[in-house]
C-alpha cells in the first residue's frame, strides 16, 4: 500500500483574494511611492553634510518585474566618478596617504522604512 500526503483545508481564501485584487489595482505601487519618499527624506536627514550636495542628491526608483516590486534609493552625487555616499559610508583613502573612516548612516536611517513596509504588507495580506 502506497503512503501519501494528505492535506485538509478548512475555511476560505478571501483574505488572499482581497489582497491580490488590491495589488491588481496598483495599490502597492502607490504605497511604495510613499515609502520611497520617506526613505529619501530619512536619508537626506542623516547624510553627512559639507556642501549639502550629497544630501540633496537622494532619489528613488520603483520597478516591477514579473510581479515582483522593488524600491531602490539612489544618490547621484559623484566625486572622480565615484558615488560620494559610498565614500562616506565605507571610508576612503586620501590623496596624501591618509584614510577617512566610513560612517554607517544609511542602514540605521533606512531600516525603519523596511520594517514599516514589511508590517504594512503583512497587514494588507491579513486584512478583511
Amino acid at each position: 500500500m502506497a503512503k501519501g500526503l494528505t492535506f485538509t483545508h478548512n475555511g476560505g481564501f478571501q483574505h488572499l483574494e482581497n489582497f491580490l485584487a488590491r495589488m491588481l489595482k496598483n495599490d502597492l505601487f502607490n504605497a511604495l511611492e510613499a515609502y520611497g519618499q520617506r526613505g529619501v527624506d530619512a536619508l537626506r536627514s542623516v547624510t553627512p553634510n559639507d556642501t549639502g550636495e550629497t544630501a540633496a542628491s537622494w532619489d528613488y526608483i520603483i520597478s516591477s518585474d514579473n510581479g515582483q516590486w522593488s524600491v531602490q534609493w539612489t544618490n547621484t552625487h559623484m566625486a572622480d566618478n565615484i558615488p560620494v555616499v559610498i565614500l562616506l559610508q565605507y571610508g576612503h583613502a586620501t590623496g596624501t596617504g591618509g584614510y577617512v573612516r566610513g560612517y554607517d548612516f544609511i542602514n540605521p536611517a533606512i531600516q525603519p522604512i523596511f520594517d514599516d513596509i514589511a508590517e504594512s504588507v503583512w497587514k494588507e495580506v491579513i486584512a478583511k
